[in-house]
């Protein structure tokens, strides 16, 4: 079983799932079930699609604000 973080079980269930954020990034529905963390490299994205923070996504790689 896959142990997300808070915030990336929040940011998957405003774009309304592994599969729906999936398709809005062009990428595919394993890789993001898979995410315990939203990659580094697609935290722009998800903030423009769930409009949840980078620094809230991932305050370790953004800074807190």
């Amino acid at each position: 079983m896959i142990n997300r973080n808070e915030i990336t079980t929040k940011a998957l269930k405003k774009a309304g799932g592994a599969k729906a954020l999936a398709d809005l990034l062009k990428i595919s529905q394993p890789s993001v079930s898979g995410w315990k963390k939203i990659p580094a490299d697609r935290c722009i994205a998800v903030e423009a699609i769930t409009g949840i923070s980078r620094h809230k996504l991932r305050p370790d790689v953004f800074g807190r604000q």
